[in-house]
C-alpha cells in the first residue's frame, strides 16, 4: 500500500510538473518573447533620439543596470541564431546549461516577434547573455559593419527564472508527510490483519486466541466474524467432549451389571468371552476418557519439569516390570527443563509404549537428546512400522489402519491423543521409519530457562 500510494503521488507530482514546465514554456515563447521584443522596440525608438555618445547611460538607467550596451566586436563565443556564423564562432553545443534547450526555443520566438531584420546572438558559456542589434536589418552592411553594430546586452538569468529552493523544499516536505501519512494508513489496515494472521496461527496450533475487532470497518467485520468462529468451534468442542466424557460414563452401570451377571453363570466358555469383550469394551472407554481429558485445555496445569530426571524415572518403571519389553537406548544427562503438565505427559509416553507394544515389536526403545532449544525424545519399535502415505492419517482421531486394532479394544485414538498433549505443550510429533525396520516417533518439546528453582512459576508458566 505504501508503494501504491508512493507511485501515485510521484504520477500525479510528475504531471503536476510536465503540465507546469508546458505553460512555464509557452510563456517563456510567447509573453515573455512578445514583451521583450517590444520592449526592444521602444528602446530602439528611443536610442535613435539619443546622442550616440550618451546611449549607453540611457540604456543603463533605463534598466537599473540590468542592460548594456556592446559596440565591440561580438566575443568569439558567441553566435547569431539562424544566421551564418561570422569570424571565429564555434559550432553551439549542448550540455553546458541545463537551461540551454529553453533558451534557444525562447530565442528563436524572439527572432520570430523582431521580424524586422533584428538577429539575436546567443554566447556560450558558464554565464550566458543574448545579443540583440538595436538596428534594423543588419545585413544590408559588410561582415565588419554587421559585427561591429551596437548590440544589446541581456543576462540570461533575467529571462530564464530558475525553480527557487523554497519550492523544492516545500515539494519534498509534502511528499514525505504524504509518505508518513500513507504508511500510516497501511499501518491501521493491515495490523489487525497481521493480529488476525497470528491469531489464525495459534488456531492452527490448537491454542484459540480472540482478536480485538479494529482498524477500517472490513477488518473489523472480519475479526468478528473470526471471533464467531472461534465461538462455534469451542462449542463444538465442548459437546464432542461432554459426548466423548459422558458415553463412556453411562455406560460403566451397564457393564458392572454384564460383569455380575458374568460371575453368576455357570458356562465356564460364556464366561470367559463375555470377559474379554467387556475387557474390550473397558479398553475403547477408558481410550474414550483419556482422549476427552488430552484434548481439553482447562485440564492441563503447566509447570517447570526437569525433563530428563522425570523420562528416567518413567522409564525406569517400565522397565521393572520385567523382560526386555522396555528399555532405554540413551537419555541425555544434561539438565532439561521444560514447562509441561506431568500428569499428560505420563498419559503421552504410557499411551506410545503400549500403542507400540499391542501394534509394533518389543523391544520398545527410548532416547533422550538436547538440540539447541528443543528435547528430542524418540520411541521406536520394531514393528512393520506405518507407510508413509498414511502417517497424516494415523493422526486423525478414530483412524484405524488395521482391522486387527478392532479386535483388540483400539478406536483410532491413541496417536492422536499424543499428537494432542505435544501440541498442547508446544511441541511437535512426527512418525517415521527406525533404523533395521518399524515405526520411530519423534517429539520435540520447547526447553524454558532452567535458571528458575523448579516449582517456581511467571505468569507465563501459567
Amino acid at each position: 500500500m505504501v508503494l501504491l500510494t508512493l507511485g501515485t503521488i510521484l504520477l500525479v507530482q510528475g504531471a503536476t510538473l510536465v503540465t507546469i514546465s508546458y505553460y512555464r514554456r509557452q510563456y517563456s515563447q510567447n509573453a515573455a518573447a512578445k514583451f521583450t521584443a517590444t520592449t526592444i522596440r521602444i528602446l530602439r525608438a528611443s536610442l535613435a533620439t539619443v546622442p550616440a555618445d550618451k546611449r549607453a547611460d540611457f540604456v543603463r538607467l533605463s534598466s537599473q543596470n540590468q542592460w548594456h550596451l556592446w559596440t565591440q566586436i561580438l566575443p568569439a563565443d558567441t553566435y547569431l541564431e539562424d544566421q551564418p556564423r561570422f569570424g571565429h564562432r564555434p559550432q553551439p553545443t549542448g550540455g553546458h546549461n541545463g537551461a540551454d534547450h529553453h533558451l534557444h526555443r525562447f530565442v528563436r520566438e524572439l527572432n520570430a516577434e523582431l521580424n524586422d531584420g533584428t538577429r539575436v546572438a546567443l554566447s556560450r558559456g558558464t554565464d550566458p547573455q543574448l545579443y540583440i542589434s538595436l538596428l534594423p536589418d543588419p545585413d544590408t552592411g559588410t561582415g565588419d559593419t554587421i559585427i561591429r553594430r551596437e548590440w544589446l546586452v541581456i543576462p540570461v538569468h533575467r529571462i530564464t527564472a530558475p525553480v527557487p529552493t523554497s519550492v523544492i523544499i516545500i515539494w519534498l516536505a509534502g511528499t514525505g508527510l504524504f509518505l508518513l501519512l500513507a504508511a500510516l494508513f497501511a499501518w491501521h489496515i493491515t495490523r489487525p490483519l497481521t493480529r488476525l494472521a497470528r491469531a489464525a496461527d495459534q488456531l492452527a496450533a490448537g491454542q484459540p486466541q480472540r482478536v480485538v475487532p479494529s482498524g477500517p470497518i472490513e477488518t473489523r467485520v472480519l475479526g468478528e466474524r473470526f471471533n464467531a468462529m472461534l465461538d462455534s468451534l469451542a462449542e463444538s468442542s465442548a459437546v464432542r467432549r461432554t459426548l466423548l466424557a459422558g458415553l463412556p460414563h453411562d455406560l460403566k452401570g451397564p457393564l458392572s451389571r454384564m460383569w455380575l451377571r458374568i460371575e453368576m453363570a455357570n458356562d465356564a466358555t460364556f464366561q470367559e468371552g463375555m470377559r474379554r469383550d467387556i475387557q474390550d469394551m473397558q479398553r475403547m472407554i477408558d481410550q474414550f476418557i483419556g482422549f476427552v481429558r488430552g484434548t481439553d485445555p482447562g485440564t492441563y496445569r503447566f509447570k517447570p519439569l526437569r525433563f530428563n530426571e522425570w523420562l528416567g524415572d518413567q522409564i525406569g518403571a517400565w522397565e521393572s516390570t520385567g523382560g526386555d519389553a522396555v528399555h532405554r537406548l540413551k537419555l541425555d544427562a544434561r539438565p532439561m527443563t521444560i514447562r509441561a503438565d506431568a500428569a499428560a505427559l505420563t498419559r503421552l509416553f504410557d499411551n506410545l509404549i503400549t500403542n507400540a507394544l499391542n501394534h509394533g515389536k518389543p523391544p520398545v526403545e527410548v532416547a533422550l537428546r538436547a538440540d539447541p532449544g528443543l528435547a528430542v525424545v524418540t520411541v521406536r519399535d520394531h514393528g512393520p512400522g506405518i507407510p508413509a502415505d498414511r502417517r497424516a492419517e494415523a493422526l486423525r482421531p478414530f483412524s484405524r489402519l488395521d482391522d486387527a486394532r478392532t479386535r483388540t479394544g483400539s478406536v483410532g485414538l491413541g496417536l492422536a491423543l499424543a499428537d494432542a498433549i505435544t501440541r498442547a505443550h508446544g511441541g511437535t510429533l512426527e512418525l517415521g521409519d527406525a533404523p533395521g525396520g518399524g515405526l520411530e516417533i519423534t517429539l520435540r518439546f520447547p526447553l524454558i530457562d532452567d535458571s528458575r528453582p523448579v516449582g517456581v512459576m511467571n505468569q507465563n508458566d501459567r
